[in-house]
């Protein structure tokens, strides 16, 4: 098989692409600890407050469900999805802190943070890899498109020939 300038081309941007995976990972776990830190905070000044008022966190929701104005219901159910995040959100950042290179790429594809991945996306910039899930991530790109494009291309060649002799034998 002879290279392809096409192939090499495509080679180095796919590699380039794959390559910018654990770096963009990196960004959303920065924007994942300060949401961990924040969403903590806000939940924590809300038990001083149910404390203060002799009430502890379960208790300060079930009253704040029932109570008549609806403003209040609504603070309710904003509080209890924001527990219910934050708790998502450090099980995910235990991941990445414990886990190995791959691991915190796994862990970012099957329980990413919607806003977080929205936030980190507006405000991304490229890097060079130099990691080594980086560095590998970026030859494994190069390669597959480096050895699979020509093999598509000869496929695509193939079809588009058997078509034009079919085109040729019907017209004869």
């Amino acid at each position: 098989m002879r290279a392809h300038p096409v192939a090499f081309v495509m080679g180095l941007a796919f590699g380039f692409v794959l390559s910018q995976a654990p770096e963009f990972a990196q960004q959303y776990r920065q924007r994942l600890g300060g949401a961990v830190d924040e969403l903590a905070r806000i939940i924590q000044q809300f038990d001083q407050d149910s404390r203060r008022s002799g009430y502890d966190r379960t208790a300060a929701l079930r009253l704040m469900a029932r109570n008549n104005e609806q403003l209040i219901r609504d603070q309710a159910t904003r509080m209890e999805e924001s527990i219910a995040r934050l708790d998502r959100l450090r099980a995910q950042e235990t991941a990445f802190r414990n886990g190995g290179s791959f691991v915190r790429i796994s862990a970012f594809i099957l329980n990413f943070d919607r806003p977080l991945v929205q936030g980190t996306v507006v405000a991304y910039e490229p890097a060079v890899p130099v990691t080594m899930e980086g560095l590998l991530l970026a030859g494994g790109g190069f390669l597959a498109a480096y050895l699979l494009l020509p093999a598509f291309g000869e496929s695509w060649r193939r079809r588009r020939a058997l078509r034009a002799k079919l085109r040729d034998s019907m017209v004869k």
